[in-house]
C-alpha cells in the first residue's frame, strides 16, 4: 500500500525546481510543502482546492500557491476512467522564500517582488487576461539554458508582482496550518466528500472517516477550515453544479441538483444563489456572455 504524505519534500538541486506534468491526473491527494508554487494548467479541469477555499480549474489557469499551503489540483472523475485515456498536462515551478532566495528577497532591487512573495500566503489566481503573458515567460524559463533559467525565473516573478488584479483564494494564511497528522485526517475527510457527494452524506460517517464522534468533528472541521462541514458539502456540490452548467451537460436545472445531491431544486436554487451569488441561469447567461 503506497504511504501518503502531507508534507512532500520538493527535490534541492536548484533554486528554481521545474517540473512538467503529462499523466492521467494531477496528484491525488491534500498535501503541502516548504515551497511557493507557480502552476500554469497547461490541460486539464478539476477542483482546486487550496486551504479553506475552493473552485473549478480549467485549462488556462494559473496559480500562485503560498509556502506550506495546504492543496489539491483533484482531476475530475473522467481522468480516472482509463477507458478514456485522458491526459493532464501542467508545467509548475517551485522555490523556496526562505531558502536560497531569502537573501536575494532582501535586496533593494527585489523588494516589489519580495512583497508579492509575501502575498501568496492565502493563495492567487492570475487575471485571464494576464494568462497569455505569464504562460509565455513560463514557457521561456522551461525552455532556458541552465546558466540562464535563474535570471528567466527573476523576469518572471517580476511580472508576477506588476499584476495588480490577482484573485485571492483562501481565507486562512499558510502560516495557520495545521500539522501532518491533522493534514492527513483532512485528506480522508476531502477524498471522501468529493467522492460521494451526490449521495446522502451523514455527519456520522464523515465523523467516522474522521475517527471522531459527530459533535468533536464538528468542532475540528470548523477550527481549520473556518466553515462548516455542511458549508464545505454545499461548496463541493454547487462546485460540481456549475461544471455541469458550464458543459451543458444536463437535461434540466431539477436534474443537475438531484445529481449533486440536492434533494430538491428549490434548495438547490436557494444554496446556489448562497454561494455564487446568482442562480444558475443567471450563471450560465453570464458565461456566455464572457466567451463570447
Amino acid at each position: 500500500m503506497r504511504v501518503v504524505q502531507f508534507t512532500i519534500p520538493v527535490a534541492r538541486e536548484n533554486s528554481v525546481i521545474v517540473q512538467e506534468d503529462i499523466m492521467p491526473h494531477f496528484y491525488n491527494h491534500l498535501h503541502r510543502h516548504n515551497e511557493t508554487q507557480i502552476t500554469w494548467i497547461v490541460k486539464g479541469e478539476g477542483t482546486l482546492i487550496a486551504g479553506n477555499y475552493m473552485q473549478p480549474f480549467k485549462s488556462g489557469d494559473i496559480y500562485v500557491l503560498g509556502a506550506n499551503q495546504p492543496h489539491i489540483f483533484k482531476s475530475d472523475s473522467i481522468y480516472f476512467d482509463k477507458r478514456r485515456k485522458k491526459q493532464v498536462h501542467g508545467l509548475t515551478f517551485f522555490f523556496n522564500p526562505d531558502g536560497f532566495f531569502q537573501p536575494i528577497l532582501n535586496l533593494p532591487e527585489t523588494k516589489t517582488i519580495k512583497k508579492f512573495v509575501e502575498g501568496t500566503s492565502y493563495g492567487l489566481q492570475a487575471p485571464a487576461s494576464k494568462a497569455k503573458k505569464i504562460s509565455t515567460e513560463m514557457f521561456a524559463v522551461k525552455n532556458s539554458k541552465q546558466g540562464f533559467r535563474f535570471a528567466s525565473f527573476m523576469r518572471l516573478l517580476q511580472t508576477l508582482a506588476d499584476i495588480k488584479d490577482w484573485k485571492m483564494l483562501a481565507s486562512i494564511s499558510a502560516e495557520n496550518s495545521f500539522s501532518d497528522t491533522e493534514g492527513l485526517r483532512m485528506n480522508e475527510v476531502y477524498q471522501f466528500t468529493m467522492a460521494h457527494y451526490s449521495e446522502n452524506i451523514k455527519l456520522r460517517q464523515v465523523a467516522n472517516v474522521a475517527y471522531l464522534t459527530p459533535e468533536a468533528f464538528c468542532r475540528y472541521f470548523k477550527k481549520h477550515t473556518r466553515k462548516t462541514y455542511v458549508t464545505f458539502l454545499s461548496e463541493i456540490r454547487i462546485n460540481e453544479a456549475c461544471k455541469k452548467i458550464l458543459a451543458r451537460d444536463y437535461d434540466s436545472i431539477s436534474s443537475i441538483a438531484y445529481d449533486t445531491g440536492f434533494t430538491s431544486a428549490v434548495s438547490f436554487n436557494r444554496v446556489f444563489r448562497k454561494v455564487t451569488g446568482k442562480s444558475p441561469r443567471q450563471y450560465l447567461k453570464e458565461y456566455i456572455q464572457k466567451v463570447d
